[in-house]
């Protein structure tokens, strides 16, 4: 669900978000996992307006002590996402959702879709990958934590993506659980990073589904975590089409 993840932005890219544009900082990263727990690109409102940062992916609640716990909880649960239907009802997610929104960048994700072909006993999982029509670089929206490991001191910010019911077309992509990253157009990202929105406002903006006709899909080589270009495009004749 959003697990893998790409960023590809040159030099000069900028974007505008409540009436403030902003150059970019350069970076290209074909793919990475959130299970790799490094950093990413996020967009964190300031008094000012807003600044980039890099951010720790998998949001660590302020109650942690340490990184031991932090690896401890992993066996229990990850944090990478956070359900927006959930967003108000969590202790986890409850006061970052209120208070800590950011916008999390974005050139394209990977997902898995779940197929039969005849003659099989078992679905084969055959992957995708889902971007935004001509746009080099989306916004999904996240919630962001800062957090203090007790013991080294080591002081970071940590966030999670929002994840909504999936629209017609990831249904049939991420056909398992059915669910999709929060995408949101530069109207929708300003809003989320504003200040003082209701929790109705919130809630609204959590659960914005991308409409299907701006994401382009297409299926791509099942070692694309090893592939040197990991979005190459590959057909896979056994596969009906995406309807």
């Amino acid at each position: 669900m959003c697990y893998y993840n790409t960023i590809n932005i040159k030099k000069g890219t900028k974007i505008s978000l409540n009436g403030m544009a902003k150059e970019l900082p350069e970076v290209n990263r074909p793919i990475q996992s959130g299970f790799e727990y490094g950093d990413w690109t996020i967009v964190k409102p300031t008094n000012d307006g807003y600044d980039f940062e890099l951010a720790h992916w998998e949001l660590i609640a302020p109650w942690v002590k340490n990184n031991l716990e932090v690896m401890k909880g992993r066996e229990k649960f990850f944090t990478l996402n956070a359900t927006a239907e959930r967003l108000l009802e969590s202790k986890l997610f409850k006061q970052s959702a209120l208070k800590r929104r950011c916008l999390v960048l974005s050139s394209g994700f990977y997902e898995w879709r779940h197929y039969t072909p005849e003659g099989s006993k078992k679905d084969i999982a055959y992957p995708y990958f889902i971007s935004v029509k001509e746009q080099p670089v989306f916004f999904m929206a996240g919630i962001y934590q800062p957090w203090v490991d007790v013991e080294s001191g080591e002081m970071m910010n940590t966030f999670s993506i929002v994840t909504t019911k999936a629209n017609h077309l990831m249904e049939q992509i991420h056909n398992k659980k059915k669910r999709m990253p929060t995408i949101l157009n530069d109207q929708q990202a300003s809003s989320w990073i504003s200040p003082n929105l209701s929790e109705q406002q919130i809630m609204q903006l959590a659960s914005t589904q991308i409409e299907d006709n701006l994401l382009e899909a297409y299926t791509i080589k099942k070692d694309f975590r090893t592939a040197i270009d990991p979005k190459e495009q590959n057909t896979f004749n056994e596969l009906p089409p995406l309807r």
